[in-house]
């Protein structure tokens, strides 16, 4: 067993009580699949008077409080939670419907100043924001695992690398809107939350032996004050396939089936590819069909397409065709940041020369700490500086500069003297 392994274990036999046993791993060297929560599975609160129950229960815990949240992707319109899950010493595990209980603002009033501990909190905060929970201070067991080096940071790769058990995972892409919810969903459910204490405290000392758990706490503290998202701007840009789609002509036919596709989804609740797929968009955005019989002959649009869905859909392209040129979307969003690196050559060879000594740093410097080059610093912060850097190049104007482009105070103090030799020489 690795260090971090051993660790665990140790707090594992301390800890868990009635949970696993040992230390996670087999007689033989294999990892223990885990296959029941220590407490069985929980009861899904799905009314106020339960979840008060467990407002109060969480209230009078001790220590972190792990958290999950389900999704129903590819299934449902948007990214709202149809479950959430918790667990918390004292309070052991609890299994929370949105659907029956919409506000969990009161949950997550009790637990402010607690540390949540979540497992890709970026995936997982935004539809835990739309219910009323928000940590304020959090500790992310997949950023830890790339900080500290592990080549596999999923949950379960995570848990047997570390704990050296198997959890199951079998049912991470089911439609988590079905209701009611079949008992093998819930108790991978449960599972989910079950080691996540135990792997936050494992991985806490990992990082620390590695001398990099200040560099955790800056990128934790960085995810949990953030504020929400801006809105994408022409979200129907990133249709799948949007490559091939040349004319403006054509970019609008497929910002008008995108938008009719939306709004259609959206009032129907379900997934805007389970309405028309992306595929089927820019076919129509090729061929600009004339009329319904020549949309129904394009993929996407065969014999089980009645014939409203039909014409619903030669509208949008009709009012695409119609659109006067001054209307038509213009071939690019207008680029925020430089240009893509594959045109620097030729557009500004000094500015090329300045990025490929800076990707080669990166990558020996990200190397030598051993974590990812894009935890190490982010390539389009990299970009940046290449594109134009400071006028002086000094150590003094390039941390200026990174700190400018959101970097942390780690990173800058860890890049610097690597990119200031790579703009000196380049």
């Amino acid at each position: 067993m690795t260090d971090a392994q051993e660790t665990a274990a140790a707090a594992l036999r301390t800890t868990t009580g009635g949970g696993p046993p040992d230390d996670g791993v087999s007689s033989d060297g294999l990892p223990i699949p885990l296959l029941e929560p220590r407490e069985g599975i929980p009861p899904v609160v799905a009314d106020e008077a339960g979840l008060a129950q467990v407002i109060a229960a969480f209230a009078a815990g001790t220590g972190p409080v792990a958290v999950d949240a389900e999704r129903a992707s590819g299934y449902r319109y948007g990214q709202r939670a149809y479950l959430v899950q918790l667990r918390r010493e004292g309070a052991g595990s609890a299994l929370i419907d949105p659907v029956g209980c919409p506000d969990l603002s009161g949950l997550g009033e009790v637990l402010t100043g607690t540390e949540w501990i979540l497992h890709a909190a970026t995936q997982d905060l935004p539809c835990l924001r739309e219910i009323g929970m928000l940590p304020t201070t959090l500790f992310d067991t997949e950023l830890a695992g790339r900080l500290a080096g592990f080549p596999r940071v999923g949950l379960g790769a995570m848990v047997e690398s570390v704990l050296g058990y198997a959890l199951e995972k079998g049912h991470s892409a089911v439609d988590w809107s079905t209701r009611p919810l079949p008992e093998p969903w819930l108790r991978y459910a449960a599972l989910d939350v079950e080691l996540l204490v135990d792997l936050r405290d494992a991985l806490e000392k990992e990082l620390d032996r590695q001398g990099k758990l200040e560099w955790a706490h800056q990128e934790f503290d960085a995810i949990a004050a953030a504020p929400p998202a801006p809105p994408r701007k022409d979200p129907w840009r990133r249709t799948s396939g949007m490559h091939k789609v040349r004319r403006r002509r054509q970019m609008a036919v497929v910002r008008e089936l995108w938008t009719t596709r939306d709004r259609i989804a959206q009032r129907r609740d379900v997934s805007p590819g389970k309405v028309l797929g992306d595929a089927a968009i820019v076919e129509a955005a090729l061929a600009l069909p004339v009329n319904v019989h020549a949309l129904s002959a394009l993929p996407g649009y065969g014999q089980r397409m009645g014939r409203r869905q039909l014409e619903q859909w030669m509208a949008a392209v009709d009012r695409a065709k119609a659109l006067p040129d001054s209307e038509l979307p213009q071939p690019g969003q207008t680029p925020s940041g430089p240009p893509p690196p594959r045109s620097w050559a030729e557009k500004d060879p000094e500015a090329a020369a300045r990025l490929s000594a800076a990707r080669a740093a990166v990558s020996a410097l990200a190397e030598r700490l051993k974590l990812p080059q894009e935890n190490l610093i982010t390539p389009d912060t990299v970009r940046r500086l290449c594109w134009e850097p400071p006028q002086r190049v000094a150590a003094d104007t390039v941390a200026e500069a990174l700190t400018g482009y959101g970097a942390r105070p780690w990173q800058v103090e860890q890049v610097t003297p690597a990119l200031v030799k790579a703009l000196a020489t380049a």
